[in-house]
């Protein structure tokens, strides 16, 4: 990883404990945590109230994402989900109601303080079949083939490596597995350097990719059925978009080989 990724990822680790230290420490109201601060088209307020309501405070208010991938993942009972970049845990726990007891949620995070959160309202939700992982979205700590549906909440658009999440995702899904994802895109018409114009990266606009070089990025990972809908503006020319793919359920010959590292299966660069 390069010194300017490797700062760039710092400095998103840094924000994230901060926003965590918020919540469990310093952001307390009279009636519960206050939410953390962002404009309209990030947090808790994209999530129905009925959902919110389900959840413990703690993970509603630090929810940072820019939609609500449980609500577009179409989760089924006895499938097993994973949340790639999970935060406080507000789409693990949904997600762990729709699977049911005989499903599973893992929640992925780089964060300590965001993880430690996370357990915290694990407990207050009394949720039984949800793990949280401490990692990276470029190398997650699960085996290949062992999950059915990944989902993440504005999280993608963080990552310094893009094609080795795509890659990644792709390792760990089962065949005929799919993507329910939230995330911040942008129009083709605008260069990394007009993105960066209009947010910051730990802001989640100037990391964004553009609608082709997303779909570019899924193909090359393997991926099929790609389906890139815009649901809202979050800046001008960029769009929190849902993104569904799907791994077709024979690998293709020129897929990972069998016992290859996460980082030999992402070698190429996508955008």
């Amino acid at each position: 990883m390069s010194e300017q990724s490797t700062d760039l990822r710092e400095t998103v680790r840094r924000r994230y404990a901060a926003a965590a230290v918020q919540v469990t420490e310093g952001g307390t109201a009279c009636c519960g945590p206050a939410a953390i601060e962002v404009d309209e088209n990030f947090g808790g307020t994209l999530y129905a109230a009925d959902e919110r309501d389900q959840l413990p405070a703690e993970a509603v208010a630090a929810s940072l994402g820019c939609g609500n991938p449980t609500a577009v993942a179409d989760l089924h009972a006895g499938e097993r989900v994973l949340d790639l970049g999970s935060g406080g845990g507000i789409d693990v726990l949904l997600s762990a109601r729709r699977v049911g007891p005989t499903g599973k949620a893992y929640g992925l995070d780089m964060t300590e303080e965001m993880l430690a959160l996370a357990l915290a309202n694990q407990q207050k939700a009394g949720a039984t079949n949800v793990e949280f992982l401490k990692g990276t979205i470029e190398a997650i700590p699960l085996p290949a083939h062992t999950i059915d549906v990944v989902i993440s909440n504005c999280v993608i658009n963080l990552s310094t490596d893009k094609p080795a999440v795509f890659a990644e995702m792709f390792r760990v899904l089962t065949p005929g597995g799919r993507t329910g994802l939230s995330d911040v895109v942008a129009d083709d018409t605008l260069t990394p350097e007009q993105r960066a114009e209009r947010g910051d990266y730990v802001g989640c606009i100037a990391g964004a990719l553009s609608f082709a070089e997303y779909r570019r990025g899924l193909e090359a990972a393997g991926f099929t059925a790609i389906e890139i809908t815009p649901t809202h503006a979050v800046a001008d020319g960029m769009h929190s978009a849902i993104v569904r793919a799907t791994k077709p359920t024979a690998e293709p010959a020129a897929g990972p080989a069998a016992g290859e590292s996460a980082a030999e299966a992402a070698g190429s660069c996508c955008g």
